[in-house]
């Protein structure tokens, strides 16, 4: 007997669907020789310590850190999981071979191979079922083409590597900041300090982001420009940061004419936009339409259960040549529900660019798109989702936006300005864009009149004053594209695709870390962005490790866990690699002592921190370095045990009043004192709740 393994119901009944098998049992579908069964997602999990060891149930620094020589497993004990469980681990049992059908990317192999190794199974004959969609037509193409399930040791390797890393780092961590840090406020109930390979380097990347936004100082600024004929001529020398200066090249200008002085144009060629890979599609939601990234997946996963697009956890915005025979039937679907948009279009001789089509940069899955199915009846968040998935596949194989692009140089007395303006010749796929878009792109683009070379006339110098600004709190857009570079801030397609390989988690994973987050309290929204609470402030200035908070070590962890999918990387030398940080981190941090000799590091450069006449400050002033500690602070003359204590561990332990309230001092990211309320469980809890209300 075959039995085939999904992830969950519902794609179990279309597998069962297509290969004609209707006889329902409890747990399963069978017939034919076969038995299609399913998981709730994931039903296995790893043992907890206290499963190891009933002395490990008690949280203690003596037991830390805590490895599992051999990682075991156990039931989620979710209701119904049990049940379920005994079902599968029958049929397996009965089996002559069985077959994977649970998602086709790392956490599905993990799912379907935790469920063979607790029911015992794993010497079983397995092969593999690939799926890029839920169609009929999608699901019959796999079933021809079913693998060798060890072809997909090294994917189960590296989920394994990631499951066991998480637990190791995320387990012992958690346990020592809870312990050691767990009544820093004060308060007579521990605070839970969650700690986490992937969270806490996107935490830390918030707090820092905030922190520089709150302690930045803005600086004025002059820039010269003049109206000539109703157009604004900028000067192309750099803004003054001194207004005498600025005034003292206006005062050349006055009374003199302003002289054109040449006229260049060049056509400019915007290429259509690639085609969505997840994190891609769901910064793109949140920025048009604010939805989470949370719930753009969820919507996405809808619509691939509906059968309307292609798997939705992909890193590809590319498809492969196998593709390109489907494309021009999938086109002809589409035509039902978009006439006007795919009228243009030759089918028979659809422009399959490098952009579109490119066997190198697929990996598991390609790019997201539709699959011709008409839709019926959608939501709000999955009629949203759909139609930009839709516009973007056919703006994908629309001609190129040509745009004329002229420049006008202009001359007053030797100083320079300069002009552009923009016409769009053929909109090409920018048509299919919505109109508030178009109306955007009009108003960034300058209309410039009829001008010739060497005329002159008067002109209207003028100084404009303004003050440099912060850095833009995070969105989840924004956020999204840093976590993706590994807080790199990239706009550029193809320095991203380069990036990807040391992303801060996957695109499976993104959208939870930040609902992770969010449930903890240690971030909130607030509108569109998202900004770190006094608890997120707190655990930061807490963690003394840089490799903890690094946004880099993660990333470059996730690039080994591909190199494990690829077999360039052993999982022994990766896992070893992890157990020696623990250690190291627990040890370190186990030893981090106030020394009473020194003052501390400078939390900007790094040199010691030298103690002046009236402050404290850095003594690599010679090289530049301006950073000052005053010891009044808050209204409090902070003792020198105090500033040793914030230069060392950047917080003090116990709460200091502040106008009459109990409030615990830090050093921000930025190394400027900061009062945050102390951190309590119960507070905790309440924010919680009236943040998800």
């Amino acid at each position: 007997m075959k039995v085939i393994i999904a992830e969950k119901p519902s794609v179990a009944r279309d597998i069962a669907d297509v290969l004609d098998i209707k006889t329902k049992k409890k747990g399963y579908i069978e017939g034919r020789g076969c038995a299609i069964t399913w998981a709730f997602g994931h039903l296995v999990t790893l043992q907890e310590p206290g499963e190891y060891d009933p002395a490990l149930k008690r949280w203690s620094l003596d037991t830390l850190p805590f490895v599992p020589e051999q990682f075991k497993l156990t039931l989620i004990k979710n209701r119904g999981v049990a049940d379920q469980f005994a079902v599968i681990e029958t049929l397996c049992r009965q089996a002559d071979e069985i077959i994977c059908a649970t998602d086709a990317g790392r956490e599905g192999e993990l799912i379907f191979r935790y469920i063979l190794a607790q029911a015992n199974c794993e010497d079983k004959p397995i092969r593999r079922l690939w799926l890029n969609s839920l169609t009929p037509d999608a699901i019959q193409e796999a079933f021809k083409d079913l693998k060798d399930g060890h072809d997909y040791d090294p994917l189960y390797a590296a989920a394994r590597c990631r499951s066991e890393s998480d637990w190791i780092v995320g387990l012992n961590a958690t346990r020592y900041y809870t312990v050691r840090h767990g009544r820093i406020g004060g308060g007579n109930d521990r605070v839970l300090w969650s700690i986490g390979r992937v969270q806490t380097p996107v935490l830390a990347m918030i707090v820092e982001r905030d922190d520089t936004i709150l302690q930045f100082t803005p600086e004025p600024f002059w820039e010269l420009a003049t109206r000539y004929r109703e157009v604004v001529f900028k000067y192309t020398g750099k803004r003054f940061e001194k207004p005498e200066k600025a005034q003292a090249l206006l005062d050349k200008l006055l009374e003199q004419p302003f002289v054109v002085a040449k006229i260049a144009g060049k056509e400019k060629k915007e290429q259509p936009p690639q085609l969505f890979d997840l994190t891609t599609l769901q910064r793109e939601v949140n920025k048009a339409q604010g939805l989470s990234a949370a719930d753009t997946l969820a919507a996405t996963q809808n619509l691939y259960e509906k059968k309307l697009v292609t798997y939705p956890r992909t890193d590809s915005r590319y498809l492969s040549q196998d593709m390109k025979p489907r494309i021009p039937k999938i086109m002809a679907q589409l035509k039902a529900i978009r006439p006007e948009e795919i009228a243009p279009l030759n089918l028979a001789k659809l422009p399959f660019s490098k952009r579109i089509i490119d066997d190198s940069k697929v990996t598991d899955h390609h790019a997201i798109i539709p699959t011709g199915i008409k839709p019926q009846n959608l939501n709000g968040n999955d009629q949203l989702v759909y139609d930009m998935i839709t516009t973007q596949f056919i703006a994908a194989f629309y001609p190129v936006c040509v745009k004329n692009i002229t420049t006008v140089d202009g001359v007053s007395n030797q100083v320079k300005f300069q002009a552009k303006g923009t016409q769009v010749v053929e909109p090409g796929w920018t048509a299919l864009f919505d109109k508030k878009k178009q109306a955007q792109d009009a108003a960034d683009d300058q209309a410039l009149p009829a001008f010739a070379q060497g005329e002159t006339g008067p002109h209207a110098p003028y100084l404009h004053e303004g003050k440099t600004k912060p850095p833009n709190h995070f969105t989840e857009n924004s956020l999204l594209g840093a976590m993706e570079a590994a807080g790199k801030f990239v706009e550029d397609d193809t320095l991203r695709e380069a990036l990807k390989e040391r992303g801060i988690g996957t695109p499976a994973t993104r959208a939870a870390i930040i609902e992770t987050l969010l449930n903890r309290n240690y971030i909130r929204r607030e509108k569109k962005q998202l900004r770190c609470t006094d608890m997120g402030r707190c655990l930061i200035a807490l963690i003394r490790d840089p490799l903890l908070k690094s946004p880099e070590m993660t990333g470059e962890w996730e690039e080994k866990l591909k190199q494990i999918e690829r077999s360039q990387l052993e999982p022994d030398a990766f896992m070893t690699g992890i157990t020696g940080y623990i250690r190291n981190l627990i040890q370190q941090s186990s030893a981090d002592q106030l020394d009473p000799g020194r003052w501390g590091n400078c939390p900007r450069c790094g040199k010691e921190v030298v103690k002046g006449n009236r402050a404290y400050g850095c003594s690599g002033w010679k090289e530049g370095c301006t950073y000052v500690l005053e010891p009044e602070c808050k209204g409090l003359e902070l003792t020198a045990r105090q500033i040793q204590l914030l230069l060392q561990q950047r917080i003090l332990p116990n709460p200091v009043k502040i106008e009459d309230e109990p409030r615990l001092l830090i050093l921000s990211t930025q190394g400027l004192p900061m009062d945050l309320r102390p951190p309590s469980a119960e507070r905790q809890q309440k924010e919680k709740k009236t943040d998800q209300a």
